[in-house]
């Protein structure tokens, strides 16, 4: 039986022969031939997306700010950046303010324990050598009758001279200019003191090339010990100036945070009472008061500590250098008024159309100016104690004058003798003068040493505690700002 699908069409007219039903294609396996000759079957390829450009990486920064620009739209988010801030406020306060005071701290210490001590070191350099080239000259004056007294005192000046050098070369910084300065006084003192023994020696001897030492270690002396000892006195006096200048200036960067922090406390504090209608919140009280303590304590006592060290220069360190110059003066003077016997007219010095006595005219120069600096250290004395030893060198130095004077006119006369007594004598001569003026000048710098280190003390004193104080004071309050913020940000939990 065949069947007849619906949809073939019915058979042509007039064949005979029938046909056959469609049938469907089988499948099967391939012919060998065929799988000899067709090539392998390849994967279907899927279409692939166009690429899209990447878009630029954001920084930690840009997303930082967008989070906390997402934290500020909600109350618990501003709480937490402001007590942020307000930490951050505070401690940079106290960092600046410990940072401040130390550098003005470690200043005022240095100013009473190390600049002007050796200031006043190279102050007695000067003068140990001045003086010790006094004594040698008067001890050459005395010929064969040098006194013990004068011997002594030479020697003395020496060790004087001698170990000041060596405390200062020990306190000097290695690459400062006063190191070098040190080093060449090192060098030159051996020289200077072998160069006066052998006048000694000469003189002792009768013999005049003692005089011809004498006057060599006197140039020596002159021309390059005493312009180093005074250029080493000068640069350790720059360096006190330098000190002052570190330790008194107001630490205005420190204020201006304490304010700063203070504000923004206060402006915290008027919002949390606007908010929650509360008066006071404890951690911000404390914070508050705590800045306010370190401020007040910074203001305060920097301006003690500024107004004790500029008592101590205005009154001490101003009358010190005088009184260092007045003294220096008397010993130049000093010692060019016993050269001027030594010397005997060898040495002469033309000014204008007049020639005069070379150690005479410099002495009446230095004469001179210990006037001037005796007029200014009365004028810088600011109580008995100080004034009274400077008025009565004032009166050693016009008897000096006068003495000296006599001694001129001796000399001038011919009489050698009477004008060598008239300055190195036991009476009546210009040494007691001499030795008036730098006893009282020696008082006068004693006492306004003892002024100048109690004023000196107290600007120290005032900063003592106020750095570590401030520092401690400033994590206290940072502390105290966000445990008061936290207490608000607990509401919302």
């Amino acid at each position: 039986m065949t069947y007849t699908p619906k949809s073939s069409p019915p058979p042509p007219t007039g064949s005979g022969l029938p046909i056959l039903p469609a049938v469907p294609a089988q499948t099967g396996p391939p012919p060998p031939q065929a799988l000899q000759s067709s090539p392998p079957p390849q994967e279907p390829r899927t279409p692939q997306a166009p690429r899209t450009p990447q878009s630029p990486r954001r920084t930690a920064f840009a997303e930082g700010l967008d989070q906390l620009r997402t934290a500020a739209t909600t109350e618990p988010g501003r709480l937490r950046i402001i007590g942020a801030l307000l930490a951050l406020l505070v401690i940079a306060f106290g960092a600046v303010t410990a940072w401040q005071m130390t550098d003005r701290a470690a200043a005022a210490d240095d100013v009473l324990t190390s600049s002007q001590p050796l200031t006043s070191d190279a102050a007695d350099i000067y003068r140990s050598l001045a003086d010790a080239n006094t004594a040698a000259s008067s001890g050459f004056l005395a010929g064969g009758q040098e006194s013990a007294a004068t011997r002594d005192r030479y020697e003395k000046d020496i060790r004087t001279a001698a170990g000041k050098l060596v405390n200062a070369a020990a306190n000097a910084n290695p690459d400062s200019p006063s190191t070098a300065t040190i080093a060449e006084l090192n060098r030159l003192l051996p020289e200077y003191k072998g160069l006066i023994e052998r006048a000694r020696t000469y003189n002792r001897q009768g013999f005049p090339v003692g005089g011809a030492y004498l006057r060599y270690a006197n140039e020596k002396m002159q021309q390059q010990m005493l312009p180093a000892a005074e250029d080493l006195y000068k640069k350790e006096n720059q360096r006190l100036e330098a000190d002052y200048a570190d330790a008194r200036p107001y630490p205005w960067a420190a204020i201006a945070l304490g304010v700063l922090a203070l504000a923004a406390l206060a402006w915290s504090q008027h919002r949390t009472y606007r908010r929650t209608n509360r008066v006071l919140n404890h951690g911000l009280v404390a914070a508050t008061a705590t800045a306010t303590v370190v401020l007040l304590w910074l203001v305060v006592g920097h301006s003690v500590a500024r107004a004790a060290l500029d008592d101590s220069y205005d009154h001490g360190v101003r009358s010190l250098n005088v009184l260092h110059d007045a003294r220096i003066a008397s010993l130049k003077a000093r010692g060019n008024e016993n050269l001027t016997l030594v010397a005997r007219g060898a040495e002469t010095k033309k000014v204008g159309d007049r020639t005069y006595d070379a150690y005479d005219h410099d002495f009446g120069a230095d004469i001179k100016a210990l006037g001037a600096h005796l007029a200014a250290a009365g004028r810088l004395a600011d109580d008995a104690p100080g004034e009274r030893p400077v008025t009565t060198a004032v009166g050693n130095m016009k008897e000096w004058q006068k003495r000296h004077s006599a001694a001129r006119e001796q000399d001038e006369n011919g009489n050698y003798q009477q004008a060598l007594d008239l300055v190195i004598g036991a009476k009546g001569a210009t040494g007691e003068c001499f030795d008036g003026v730098d006893a009282n000048l020696r008082a006068a710098l004693a006492h306004e040493e003892t002024e100048f280190k109690h004023a000196a003390g107290d600007g120290r004193d005032a900063l003592t505690g106020l750095p570590a104080g401030a520092a401690v004071l400033a994590v206290l309050g940072a502390a105290g700002a966000v445990l008061g913020i936290g207490r608000r940000l607990s509401e919302y939990r």
